[in-house]
């Protein structure tokens, strides 16, 4: 009875352990936005830490806080300065020429006879007037998904704002709490800790250093062909590959095929083969001597665990997981190089005091030990007969 007893309470205990994980994977899902905000502002607190600590130097901390924020809020808009202007200018360029490009078409149609046996098969023209006059009774329907952009939109401006807020409460006060749960540890204990979040803070405030260097690096370098090249827009194409080469393994490929299609409208093929021999070197080069050497200094972590925790956090969250997976995967390898570290000392101390048990458990059994009680003497028996 008593073993059936046991047997139902390990049932009972590990069918709540599973409805209890399973109640936790589910709250988990309900606030999966909000955790990922909380990731994101936290992430980016623990990057933004190391230069707010810079300039705490020569001012308050908040002052340092106020300063990195100012910077931060600028760049995109210095960003929006140099992208939107091009951008618009080549829209109203192609709405004002766009009667002549229709006309270009037509005298094209007109004297090409392939051209002119499609329309009289096919009667595309007439097509293309039926769909014409059907767009207005399509407007609805772009009504709505403007709605829906729009509200996207005032979401996504709500996140960053959210973002923003919790990273502003982190580097004002998150070093305090941290410091507070490590104060609760013993001291073995609390000095890890605390030299695990040195290091990671070091690890992802380096990461991202050397990260926005090796952007930098790419972008300038393509101002540079490009203005050789006399590619139009070259600052914002510039920037593009700046912007993208942020993104590990792939957006420096993805940048250069994009100014490589611009090249193609400015004086092909010279200035779009240039520019592939060009972004084939320079992609050699920073894959192989720039990038190893970032990484090498800044976070320490393998090739091949560069290339699996991209691929994974790029497959869990995204471009944002493909962003800030280098980070944490140096995160979680420091964090199990101090618990390696933290169990080899705790076998160190363990074994002095196992071999002085052991060793004192072969003396007793040897009747070596001088302070050992000698062994009781035996009682008189009889006399063997001669």
């Amino acid at each position: 009875m008593r073993d059936n007893r046991y047997d139902y309470a390990f049932v009972i205990r590990t069918v709540l352990v599973v409805v209890g994980v399973v109640l936790l994977l589910y709250l988990i899902y309900l606030v999966r936005k909000p955790l990922l905000w909380v990731f994101v502002a936290l992430f980016l607190a623990v990057a933004l830490s190391q230069p707010v600590n810079f300039l705490q130097r020569w001012m308050r901390r908040g002052m340092a806080i106020a300063a990195v924020y100012l910077a931060l809020i600028l760049v995109p808009v210095a960003m929006g300065v140099l992208i939107v202007p091009p951008i618009v200018t080549q829209m109203t360029n192609l709405v004002n020429d766009l009667p002549s490009y229709a006309q270009d078409l037509q005298d094209f149609a007109n004297k090409n006879p392939t051209l002119r046996k499609l329309e009289r098969n096919y009667q595309i023209t007439r097509q293309l007037e039926n769909q014409a006059r059907a767009l207005p009774s399509k407007a609805g329907d772009a009504a709505g998904l403007l709605q829906d952009a729009g509200l996207t939109i005032v979401n996504s401006v709500f996140a960053v704002v959210t973002i923003l807020v919790l990273t502003a409460f982190m580097l004002g006060s998150g070093h305090i709490w941290v410091d507070k749960v490590i104060s609760l540890q013993p001291e073995d204990r609390a000095k890890r800790m605390r030299r695990v979040a040195e290091h990671s803070s070091a690890a992802v405030g380096g990461y991202v250093g050397g990260v926005f260097l090796q952007a930098t690096t790419a972008g300038i370098l393509a101002y540079v062909v490009l203005s050789i090249l006399d590619v139009p827009f070259k600052a914002p194409l510039a920037l593009i590959i700046f912007l993208l080469d942020l993104v590990p393994l792939v957006g420096a490929t993805i940048g250069a095929v994009i100014v490589g299609i611009i090249t193609l409208f400015k004086d092909f093929p010279t200035a779009t083969i240039i520019w592939a021999v060009w972004a084939i070197v320079y992609q050699q080069i920073e894959n192989n001597v720039i990038q190893p050497r970032i990484q090498q200094r800044a976070v320490n972590v393998h090739p091949l665990g560069v290339l699996v925790s991209v691929l994974f956090g790029a497959s869990l969250l995204g471009i944002l997981g493909a962003l800030v997976a280098i980070p944490v995967a140096a995160t979680l390898q420091i964090v199990v190089r101090e618990w390696w570290g933290w169990r080899a000392d705790q076998q160190l101390e363990a074994e002095p005091g196992e071999a002085t048990r052991l060793a004192d458990r072969a003396q007793v059994s040897t009747g070596d030990d001088p302070e050992a009680e000698p062994p009781p003497p035996l009682p008189p028996g009889p006399t063997p007969p001669a």
